[in-house]
């Protein structure tokens, strides 16, 4: 089942972002096949302000896991995570 990770900075939280993103990184890659794609939401300025993460998981308590052992989520980094279900209906790779 896939999940969605939003997740929303902190205000005046870039530097911890930039500070964090390597092990951020790190984790998602290691994610392997769970990891179906990530990318950061784009403030006015166009710097990052939070997150999307797609992950393939066997229930919402191992995706709240994941999320919950991602550095920028022990670092502190978001004010909010909001984590929903999700279906990839369009240009699915997986659905050919």
């Amino acid at each position: 089942m896939l999940f969605a990770f939003l997740c929303n900075d902190k205000p005046d939280s870039l530097q911890l972002r930039l500070d964090t993103r390597t092990a951020h990184l790190d984790y998602l890659n290691g994610l392997g096949d769970q990891l179906k794609f990530a990318g950061p939401f784009l403030g006015d300025d166009t710097k990052p302000n939070g997150s999307l993460v797609i992950v393939d998981s066997v229930d919402l308590e191992a995706a709240k896991q994941i999320a919950a052992n991602d550095p920028y989520a022990k670092a502190g980094l978001f004010a909010s995570v909001d984590i929903r279900p999700w279906n990839w209906a369009i240009k699915n790779p997986d659905n050919k």
